[in-house]
């Protein structure tokens, strides 16, 4: 079953976010992950406030999402993360394609 890997960020560091975007970008294709959306327009239609930037990855399961995220790849990735970049990351576990069960 598929997950999804939400972030909402704000950059703090443009430089550091592009060397963070690349080794980021490399460690989700490592563990089978795929952008669906990476930063494109936002709008709220409901409820505030006013999104930020809005990143979806999509993971083959909720257990890869999280082995991505525990890897020692990414890890050198999230210590560029604490300098580029300001987030809320969320987890979310989808649903299984019709006619296929749980």
């Amino acid at each position: 079953m598929p997950a999804y890997v939400i972030s909402e960020v704000e950059v703090r560091d443009r430089s550091a976010m592009g060397a963070y975007r690349a080794l980021a970008a490399q460690t989700i294709a490592q563990y089978g992950g795929r952008y669906l959306a990476r930063g494109g327009a936002a709008a709220v239609v409901e409820g505030g406030p006013p999104p930020k930037t809005i990143i979806i990855v999509e993971f083959p399961s909720i257990a890869r999402a999280r082995e991505w995220y525990a890897s020692a790849e990414y890890a050198e990735a999230l210590k560029l993360r604490q300098t580029a970049l300001e987030r809320r990351l969320m987890f979310v576990e989808g649903i299984a394609p019709e006619g296929q069960l749980p």
